[in-house]
């Protein structure tokens, strides 16, 4: 009996402690500032923002609030990595390809030519070793980067010309980032990277002579249909995942428990965007079939794919050779693609094979 009272002693103990310090943990706010290179009420890639924070917000029972700037108040669409790494901001949403100019094996972790899709290139962040790898690429500029939403397959890109040999590519202007605009260079495009804001009026006026953007729900928005006839089936950018970025000093001052709140926080909103991606290209693309009759969906010719698929082996090969830690990632993303397309081929293939085949005989 005696122990008895003394461990309830001691409970009670604790348990007036932990009131005593409750009020003052609950009443501490604190509030991050997150650059996004997308405009003011930007669909789909602005809303994973907004949904990322309310959720951190309400699981944090208004402890952790986030404000959001959007381009048109920073002005530096392109500027999120150099933003947050200064500690102008303590978070960014953008895309980590667009940073290959300052470091270049940022580009490995948005999407990768003729790579995994979406579901596979998630089992690789969380089961693999993406996580890791993109903390290795990361961690020297003070940043942390996590997966920031995804849109699926992007569309090969909207052409005022129809593209029928690789002599057509030759010289041809085209707004295109990442690896994919290496391995366009390689087959003659002059590959050029453009702030989403100005790509309508780029094409409309030559500056450029194709575009790729996103997919139906972003580029019906965007207007390219009303100038370009050509729309190309994807390639390059099979599972383009965007990112939250963070000031790692900003994420180290936030408690442990608002650290995990925000780290769901931002894997929830990114599914979310992966399936409200889904939900809008479906609906956007049925608006384009029916309003939108000139426009002609094309898959490049056998020659360019092949050309395209031969450069973007070479340009792999050598960037692996020149830079170890590029070798890690090219080998950890090819080893573990072999692996889950075997399991894709007789699972998502074989069953969308099969509808196909079912549907060309009703």
């Amino acid at each position: 009996m005696k122990i008895r009272s003394m461990i309830a002693t001691a409970a009670a103990v604790l348990v007036t402690a932990v009131l005593a310090s409750a009020p003052a943990t609950a009443a501490e706010t604190y509030t991050l500032r997150l650059a996004e290179t997308w405009g003011p009420n930007f669909p789909i890639f602005g809303d994973t923002t907004k949904n990322m924070a309310a959720m951190a917000e309400k699981m944090s029972n208004g402890r952790l609030k986030i404000r959001i700037d959007s381009a048109n108040k920073h002005k530096a669409p392109l500027g999120i990595f150099d933003m947050v790494k200064a500690g102008q901001y303590d978070m960014g949403h953008s895309a980590s390809y667009y940073w290959k100019g300052k470091v270049p094996n940022t580009l490995f972790f948005t999407s990768m030519p003729f790579g995994m899709t979406a579901t596979e290139q998630y089992a690789w962040f969380y089961f693999g070793d993406g996580m890791k790898l993109m903390k290795e690429v990361y961690e020297p500029h003070g940043l942390l980067s996590f997966p920031g939403g995804n849109t699926g397959v992007q569309m090969g890109g909207w052409f005022r010309k129809e593209i029928k040999s690789l002599d057509d590519l030759k010289g041809l202007k085209m707004r295109i980032p990442g690896f994919a605009g290496e391995v366009f260079s390689k087959v003659g495009v002059n590959p050029t990277n453009i702030a989403p804001g100005e790509l309508y009026t780029a094409l409309e006026r030559g500056t450029i002579d194709a575009t790729e953007w996103v997919g139906p729900a972003l580029d019906l928005r965007l207007g390219f249909q009303q100038i370009a006839d050509y729309y190309y089936t994807g390639w390059h950018e099979p599972a383009t995942e965007l990112q939250f970025l963070i000031n790692e000093k900003s994420w180290n001052k936030l408690p442990k428990d608002l650290q995990e709140i925000l780290r769901v926080a931002m894997r929830t909103a990114a599914y979310d965007m992966y399936i409200q991606s889904t939900d809008a290209n479906a609906k956007a693309w049925a608006t384009i079939q029916q309003d939108y009759p000139n426009v002609k969906v094309k898959t490049f010719p056998d020659d360019v794919i092949k050309a395209m698929y031969k450069a973007n082996n070479e340009l792999l090969a050598e960037t692996a050779a020149g830079d170890p830690l590029a070798r890690k990632i090219i080998d950890s993303q090819e080893k573990y693609m072999k692996d889950a397309r075997a399991y894709t081929n007789i699972s998502d293939r074989a069953y969308l094979n099969t509808m196909y085949e079912l549907n060309k005989t009703q």
